[in-house]
């Protein structure tokens, strides 16, 4: 007799699946949040599978801080094109220059995102968000729901979720609010990275070793690039480094190793036993509640 038992991947798949769907079915104007980083690009990818053949049938955004890393950008046009997607490119740069929003003494634009973030959602009349955030990644995501409840002014209290016994999800919003929504919430960073290697699915070169050159800050390596300038006293080195995670080029750290394909990051990552975003963002060492704190004020 044939076993009809699920692998691990082929569950966290089917669920996804399922949470696009029912997206779809209940919310009037999705939209999905694509970074080009790889947690975005296993939901678009799963998004696919979900509608096929039929094309996604709601717009991705990306929320661009203007200091991205370059490739990864290249990486996010290029697929929206591909697949011939709505892109809705919502510039922090932009809202500086129009007095939105002011950058921040330490150089992080994580925080200033949040507005930006609002201002288009509002602008677009999306009333659900796809992001692709997992509960293994920090511990203020773990506390959220599949569908995460945001009020009229994007705000999330953490006290006040809704149940999602049997997998039932609750889509009801009046007018103004709107439902965050992560398909990968399950997912870790492991599964992530052996559903890339089984899918076979393309990924930005960022996330494979190769020699960089790098600076050490704070015990942290960053590249050497239009954002990370050599201060007067440092001294860059060429290292075996990737990035596990990506976000702003001036804040993202790359960690040693010589993982050069994706299978190898399969195997390191078995191994690892600090989170991404613990190893790699400079960004979420502001205080033990930066992330709880940004999700409070409408951060995704």
């Amino acid at each position: 007799m044939k076993s009809h038992v699920m692998s691990q991947l082929a569950a966290l798949e089917a669920e996804s699946i399922h949470i696009f769907r029912e997206v779809a079915a209940e919310m009037e104007r999705p939209c999905l949040l694509f970074s080009g980083g790889k947690d975005s690009i296993v939901m678009l990818h799963v998004a696919r599978k979900a509608f096929a053949p039929a094309p996604i049938p709601f717009p991705v955004m990306h929320v661009d801080t203007g200091l991205n890393f370059a490739e990864v950008i290249a990486f996010r046009d290029r697929w929206a094109a591909q697949l011939g997607l709505r892109l809705v490119v919502a510039s922090v740069q932009d809202a500086i220059e129009r007095g939105v929003v002011k950058e921040e003494p330490n150089g992080s634009r994580n925080r200033i995102q949040t507005p930006v973030l609002l201002e288009a959602a509002a602008r677009e009349k999306f009333d659900a968000l796809f992001g692709g955030g997992r509960r293994d990644e920090e511990k203020a995501r773990a506390k959220e729901r599949v569908f995460s409840f945001r009020d009229e002014f994007g705000q999330w209290d953490p006290k006040n979720q809704r149940p999602e016994i049997w997998s039932l999800y609750n889509g009801r919003v009046f007018p103004g609010e709107s439902i965050r929504v992560f398909p990968l919430s399950n997912w870790t960073e492991l599964d992530i990275w052996s559903y890339i290697a089984e899918e076979e699915i393309e990924i930005p070169s960022l996330y494979l070793a190769s020699e960089r050159e790098v600076v050490e800050r704070d015990g942290m390596l960053y590249a050497v690039n239009e954002f990370v300038v050599l201060k007067s006293g440092e001294t860059s080195q060429k290292m075996s480094v990737r990035y596990r995670t990506m976000g702003d080029a001036n804040l993202t750290a790359a960690v040693e190793s010589v993982a050069d394909t994706v299978a190898k990051v399969v195997e390191e990552i078995a191994a690892a036993r600090i989170t991404e975003r613990g190893a790699t963002r400079g960004d979420d060492k502001v205080s033990e509640a930066a992330m709880e704190d940004r999700k409070k004020e409408g951060y995704f």
